[in-house]
């Protein structure tokens, strides 16, 4: 146990059982994690209801986790991918039920033609990883990543399970974007959504920002993944299912809209505000758009990850999972170590944890889990 930190922000009294939760993930952290930084920002109809940050921003615990502190946020990335192709697709400019091929010719290749975008958001492509592996150092070169992504076959047949893809959908889904948009994906997002909202959000992070990002202490075990196989192998386990071999200042620049988004939990929050009727920034998505980008596509036991799971058009659905509070149609993403982002339809709710300890959990991380349910609790 560790003593409580200052904790800084807003928090109006009926929510001072999630300061609790807050202070707890501090002092009394589950399975002995005790929080090093973290924030928990809530939304609701452009408001925000409540912002708590504490900690530091460091290891050695000597840089105060501040107002402006940017986390890495990993796979919670992916609502924000789901988000801009949800864009895309409001703009006429992509189709969910159109095959990517349409959009991408050579992605067509090795049997891939009938892949649609739905599918492919949904991690039903059969591309979690590469077989045989890569250098983990090709993952800083977008162009071979994408040209080996068009030659590699599926792991398992389209459509018909799904697989989590928690590197490569980052590319797929950047690459459709910039072919059907003519920007990139983090250009998209910063003249469309953060600039003109002042969201601190970054898919692709400038050298000037790079002194904001806090230093995280990784996971003291590997994650569950149950009985491992060779798919499982290429999507977490091969020595090049994931960038290595460059520094962190390489990887900040890169945009890889899968795992490597900089953000403040309150930026989070806001941009997640696009899945619902409010929008951010004066544009929203209609309804029929929304509803195409948050439906099932596919539940049931995933390829990659040890869990039943319920996938949109890129996005985590809370239906038998419950990580999100009580609605099952509620929407989000857990990151690598424990952050994550959720849009409950119902409440009208957006939510971001962030932190700097990481923990195993591959989703439903306890401490924000905690933090969630006293959340509801209030609401």
């Amino acid at each position: 146990m560790t003593d409580a930190p200052d904790i800084h922000g807003t928090c109006p009294a009926r929510f001072d059982g999630v300061k609790a939760a807050f202070r707890r993930n501090f002092t009394d952290g589950p399975e002995g994690l005790d929080e090093i930084g973290a924030r928990f920002t809530v939304c609701q109809g452009g408001e925000v209801l409540l912002d708590l940050w504490a900690g530091h921003a460091d290891t050695a615990r000597t840089r105060p986790f501040a107002d402006d502190t940017l986390v890495p946020v990993f796979s919670t990335g992916k609502a924000v991918m789901a988000l801009m192709i949800g864009w895309a697709v409001e703009r006429g400019l992509l189709d969910y039920e159109a095959p990517v091929a349409e959009v991408w010719p050579d992605f067509g290749q090795a049997g891939k033609s009938a892949i649609t975008l739905g599918q492919l958001m949904s991690h039903q492509a059969g591309l979690s990883g590469f077989s045989p592996a890569i250098d983990p150092t090709v993952w800083f070169e977008p162009e071979k990543v994408l040209e080996a992504l068009c030659q590699q076959a599926p792991l398992w047949e389209p459509g018909t399970a799904s697989g989590y893809h928690p590197i490569t959908i980052g590319y797929l889904a950047g690459e459709v974007f910039r072919r059907a948009d003519g920007r990139s994906m983090g250009q998209a997002l910063k003249e469309d959504f953060a600039g003109p909202a002042g969201l601190d959000l970054w898919l692709g992070l400038p050298d000037a920002e790079h002194g904001r990002v806090a230093q995280m202490k990784k996971p003291t075990s590997a994650p569950d993944l149950g009985p491992i196989d060779a798919i499982k192998t290429a999507a977490f386990l091969d020595r090049g299912s994931a960038p290595a071999g460059r520094g962190s200042a390489d990887w900040r620049r890169m945009e890889i809209p899968s795992a490597n988004i900089h953000a403040t939990a309150g930026a989070l929050a806001r941009m997640l505000a696009l899945a619902l009727p409010e929008g951010v920034a004066g544009k929203a998505l209609s309804g029929a758009t929304r509803a195409a980008m948050t439906r099932e596509r596919i539940s049931g036991p995933d390829r990659v990850l040890p869990f039943d799971m319920s996938w949109a058009a890129g996005f985590t659905r809370n239906q038998g999972l419950g990580i999100f509070g009580p609605n099952p149609d509620t929407v989000g993403h857990c990151g690598w170590g424990g952050s994550c982002a959720l849009a409950d339809p119902e409440t009208g709710v957006t939510a971001a944890y962030v932190m700097t300890r990481q923990s195993p959990h591959l989703i439903g991380d306890p401490r924000a889990t905690a933090l969630i349910n006293a959340l509801y609790a209030a609401l």
